[in-house]
């Protein structure tokens, strides 16, 4: 959130305090230098004429649903119906839209959509934790600290969410956020957990986060939503005075990234005071059929919200599953240590199958599918065997996911598990690969380096895109 704290101490001519010089030079720390990601821009031409992996580029945007706790593969994408009992629990698979592709018979819709859709069935890592392996998976990375989901805090020295990588190295429009978080940042202990803001690339390029429930009463965009009590004069106000800052700081020799934290802060009162975003946050200015397309659960108005934004240019935009173990909203959600089957059929699969599907089909409708790609996010997957409590536990060494959209092959299925799901027997890849096949789809190359605030280089991520599914 945005926030200028007036501190007290010695003031420098032009009224900052050392202090308030230091702080606004500290944040924005980090990230590409100019040079940098002119060779990125060099490269990456390079190699599309050098004749790069397909689908290079063609995505303009993506949405990210985050299940906050993990499909079971074989309740889901990877059905084993050969399995012994206590493997392939009740359910059966049904026929989808690719012959010889089935999936669980409580996912009917995404079903008939499985053409446009391409899964991944042997996707493996060894981070059993749901802080761990969410940092993993969407900063391409493991950890360097120790964590539990309990004490899991976010820290900038943490390596980036792949949202504010693109956010950072892809042009982002001036009065639109380049990263939205729907509804909330996940965490349901409390704090919340590693790899969902923009760590050591600074604070410039943290998500938007709404923090609210979008078609429920009370929802509000946050900053955006317009305050009858805020006159716009007064707003102009604000950013001169901000405008005034950056002078200020532009003359800070001894703060030499000063600089670089003003284009951050204008361009939160530039979103902020923006008709657009106000507009594209507007579920409200949809007609009545389209919302109730989605379904009236939360997580359908947010998939409705994130076709708004990206329609309205938001680069990425990331929907998180709720869950709470604190009384809050969600329940247990995706995270079925217990009474599995009866949640997932009843309160998971019936409104995710509902939106999931309404949000490619309307995409597609739009012609917006083929420049934006859908990822189905897991940390994990789970347990092969149902626990005694009715449930499955977490289980990193095997596990099925799905993409969608620009850059994606369509119909595909790649990597193959074991009799029941346990392992992997063909082509297996890492989050790394699959984080590596997002860049790529967007025109992001993958050796590129960050840097820190120490000035320490960092690859983009450790993988290599899946061809396989590259359209």
């Amino acid at each position: 959130m945005l926030r200028l704290e007036m501190n007290q101490g010695v003031r420098l001519c032009d009224g900052l305090t050392r202090r308030e010089a230091m702080r606004i030079g500290g944040l924005g720390l980090g990230g590409l230098s100019l040079p940098g990601l002119l060779r990125l821009q060099a490269q990456g031409a390079e190699s599309v004429a050098a004749g790069r992996a397909p689908g290079f580029g063609k995505a303009k945007s993506v949405i990210i649903f985050s299940t906050n706790g993990g499909t079971a593969q074989m309740d889901s994408f990877d059905p084993k119906p050969d399995a012994p009992a206590e493997v392939r629990g009740a359910w059966k698979p049904i026929k989808t839209s690719v012959p010889g592709v089935t999936l669980n018979e409580h996912l009917p819709r995404l079903a008939k959509l499985q053409h446009k859709t391409a899964i991944l069935r042997a996707i493996h890592h060894n981070q059993t934790l749901h802080p761990s392996a969410i940092y993993l998976t969407l900063c391409g990375d493991l950890i360097g600290r120790v964590v539990t989901p309990e004490s899991a805090t976010m820290s900038r020295d943490d390596k980036p969410h792949f949202g504010s990588v693109v956010s950072k190295l892809l042009p982002v429009k001036p009065d639109l956020p380049g990263f939205v978080m729907l509804p909330e940042a996940m965490g349901p202990n409390g704090p919340e957990w590693p790899g969902q803001f923009a760590g050591f690339l600074g604070s410039g390029y943290d998500p938007y986060r709404v923090n609210s429930f979008p078609g429920q009463p009370g929802y509000s965009p946050g900053a955006l939503a317009s305050d009858p009590e805020l006159p716009a004069a007064r707003l102009g106000n604000r950013r001169l005075l901000l405008d005034q800052i950056g002078h200020t700081a532009s003359r800070l020799d001894k703060v030499a990234a000063a600089n670089n934290l003003d284009p951050h802060y204008l361009k939160a009162f530039d979103v902020i005071s923006s008709p657009a975003a106000q507009r594209a946050f507007d579920v409200e200015a949809e007609p009545a059929n389209v919302r109730e397309r989605y379904g009236d659960h939360y997580f359908g108005q947010c998939c409705l919200l994130a076709r708004r934004l990206v329609e309205a240019g938001v680069r990425l935009v990331q929907i998180n599953w709720l869950r709470s173990n604190i009384g809050g909203v969600g329940g247990p959600g995706y995270d079925t240590h217990q009474n599995h089957f009866a949640l997932t059929r009843d309160q998971l699969y019936p409104p995710t199958d509902l939106a999931f599907t309404a949000l490619l089909e309307d995409l597609d409708e739009r012609g917006l599918l083929d420049e934006t790609l859908v990822y189905f996010h897991n940390e994990f997957g789970r347990t092969p065997k149902v626990n005694p409590r009715g449930g499955r536990d977490h289980w990193p060494a095997c596990y099925s996911t799905l993409l969608a959209g620009g850059g994606i092959k369509g119909g595909a299925v790649y990597g193959a598990s074991d009799k029941i799901g346990a392992y992997p027997a063909a082509d297996p890849v890492t989050p790394q690969d699959v984080l590596a096949t997002i860049y790529h789809a967007l025109g992001i190359d993958v050796e590129t380096h960050l840097y820190d605030q120490l000035n320490r280089p960092h690859k983009l991520v450790k993988g290599d895109p899946i061809r396989a599914i590259l359209a």
